[in-house]
């Protein structure tokens, strides 16, 4: 018994001495990573982050948690439900003004921002059969805008107000994820799919190799109208299997969010390894390749998180 104690004793002064020495969290840090759907490009993201973090971050047990993307993600930060998070941008800017319609149940005052990371095109695909070529086109046809309320379906709103349309001029809205939208159009059960989303997302590659497509331009006047955060960028030709032609769309950036009571060692740690580790991001998602230290501050919705700040201090990008 006493051998037992003793050795008890040996183990828990051991570990304390581990715990003094660990410089960077408590022992036992838990950081649970908000994403997305597993066919888009938050999730592959997220479990790099993950893996990344149970790394560099001592003591860190870290999760992935597949969700339906901005809304939600944000809903649960507040609710102290995750640490970081994925988001796109107007979502970010909608929680924090506590907009009700685009299902925040008020301001979302706990959100702090860790970094602008790459921007989402709004890619919008149709089968070449459906003869969608533009978005007028899209009236009396069926189109999928993902979830109700996502960061997408915010988007599709934005897009269709800026083109003159509304859903009613649709055959057809479905609410659907990635995945499930590419499956009914290659079922001939759906025209068309509005997805949100890094560029070379799996999902539309999956769908441009199994049917011809068309991918719809959103013309940079129509963009213009929305303006901030929305931006006119090109979808290069090639891009997309049978996309012999670049095609104007507009991008929201994407933010890694946190939210307030995460400790400042915590939301330091988060920042400093997010940009030492770009490389296996990008291993993990070509949409990586556009993260840019020069930029994560560019457009940030809220105040950021003290560790951050620390962070982009010490790289002099904050005074």
């Amino acid at each position: 018994m006493h051998n037992f104690r003793t050795k008890f004793i040996a183990a828990g002064a051991l570990a304390l001495s581990l715990g003094l020495g660990a410089v960077s969290a408590k022992a036992q840090e838990f950081i649970n990573v908000l994403t997305g759907g597993t066919s888009g490009v938050y999730y592959p993201l997220g479990v790099a982050l993950s893996e990344i973090y149970g790394k560099g971050i001592e003591g860190a047990r870290t999760q992935v948690q597949a969700t339906k993307a901005s809304v939600e993600n944000l809903n649960l930060l507040q609710q102290g439900k995750g640490e970081i998070a994925f988001a796109l941008g107007d979502a970010v800017k909608l929680a924090a003004e506590g907009n009700t319609e685009a299902g925040f149940p008020g301001k979302l005052d706990k959100l702090r921002g860790i970094a602008a990371i790459y921007p989402n095109y709004i890619q919008i695909v149709a089968s070449k059969e459906s003869g969608i070529k533009t978005l007028a086109d899209l009236k009396g046809k069926s189109l999928s805008v993902g979830a109700p309320a996502s960061g997408t379906e915010l988007n599709a709103r934005a897009i269709f107000a800026a083109a003159g349309l509304n859903y009613e001029d649709l055959g057809r809205v479905e609410y659907l994820p990635f995945a499930e939208s590419v499956e009914l159009i290659k079922n001939r059960q759906l025209d068309a799919t509005l997805q949100s989303a890094g560029l070379g997302v799996a999902s539309i590659r999956d769908l441009a190799t199994s049917v011809p497509i068309n991918v719809v331009a959103v013309p940079a006047q129509d963009v213009a109208k929305i303006g901030s955060p929305y931006l006119s960028v090109t979808i290069p030709k090639g891009t997309y299997e049978g996309q012999t032609e670049d095609v104007a769309t507009a991008a929201v950036g994407n933010f890694l969010i946190t939210h307030a009571d995460v400790s400042d060692e915590t939301g330091y740690q988060m920042t400093k390894l997010l940009f030492e580790n770009l490389d296996q991001l990008t291993a993990a998602h070509a949409a990586a390749k556009a993260i840019d230290m020069a930029k994560a501050l560019h457009g940030m919705p809220v105040p950021l998180h003290p560790g951050a700040e620390r962070y982009y201090k010490e790289k002099g990008l904050v005074k």
